[in-house]
């Protein structure tokens, strides 16, 4: 199909143009090819080995979570020059989308890790940017048994702060790095909060302010919207597509 079209599709989707985000975030299509897409690849980084691993696959767009510009304006030099180089010389085309897939109702990395774990998206809590963007749902399980449930999902051995309720009841989630959004979780009347990792202060929020805190590593947790727009795009647009999983392990 064209780049074109499914990049009108994407931006439509998404709000790309609408949703708040950091001014490097430049979400929507940051690099294009000659203009056709046969098959789709997803990646949580724009990194040097998920290009390389979309060009092995035959990708022709890849559509990832952090884009390339977040340091802002850089000569095309050295490791920036390089993943550049290596998407034009394979004719691959990236689409950035940042906030806009976090907050998505649908393919959101927070309302889809939410339902992952049983949970109907009741609400909505934590400002960013003048918009809410935690997802938040209803639970009744004991804590260890939800942090099971988070390491089955996720795959990972998630960190945890046990300073509210043993017995977990409203639960919201912000995936990434969102640790600073305890305060926000906590006045939401939240009673246990997953995000993927925080500063070291969080720890005694997370103490003083009596909430369930779950740290389920910043890539993780950003794995699972990726995952479902992809299957979003290929069933509606007939396209072949891979995820291309490069953890940090952060």
């Amino acid at each position: 199909m064209r780049l074109e079209d499914l990049v009108g599709y994407l931006d439509g989707y998404l709000r790309v143009r609408e949703v708040p985000d950091e001014a490097n975030a430049l979400n929507g299509l940051q690099v294009e090819n000659a203009g056709q897409v046969q098959h789709l690849a997803v990646a949580v980084d724009a990194c040097q080995d998920s290009i390389d691993q979309a060009a092995e696959r035959g990708a022709d767009l890849l559509v990832v979570h952090h884009g390339l510009y977040w340091g802002g304006l850089e000569p095309l030099v050295g490791r920036h020059y390089r993943r550049v180089g290596a998407l034009v010389r394979h004719g691959i085309a990236l689409y950035s989308a940042h906030i806009p897939l976090d907050r998505h109702p649908e393919v959101g990395n927070n309302a889809v890790l939410a339902r992952k774990l049983g949970m109907e998206v009741r609400g909505w809590f934590g400002d960013y940017r003048g918009a809410p963007i935690g997802a938040w749902g209803e639970l009744d399980l004991p804590r260890e048994a939800l942090v099971e449930r988070v390491a089955s999902v996720l795959g990972t051995a998630p960190r945890l702060m046990p300073f509210g309720p043993e017995r977990v009841r409203r639960v919201g989630v912000i995936t990434g790095g969102a640790g600073s959004m305890i305060r926000q979780a906590r006045e939401a009347g939240l009673d246990t909060f997953i995000t993927g990792e925080g500063q070291h202060w969080t720890f005694f929020e997370a103490e003083e302010l009596g909430l369930n805190v779950l740290y389920a590593g910043h890539y993780a947790t950003e794995t699972v919207g990726l995952n479902a727009l992809a299957e979003h795009v290929a069933e509606r647009f007939q396209l072949p597509w891979s995820f291309i999983d490069h953890p940090t392990g952060l």
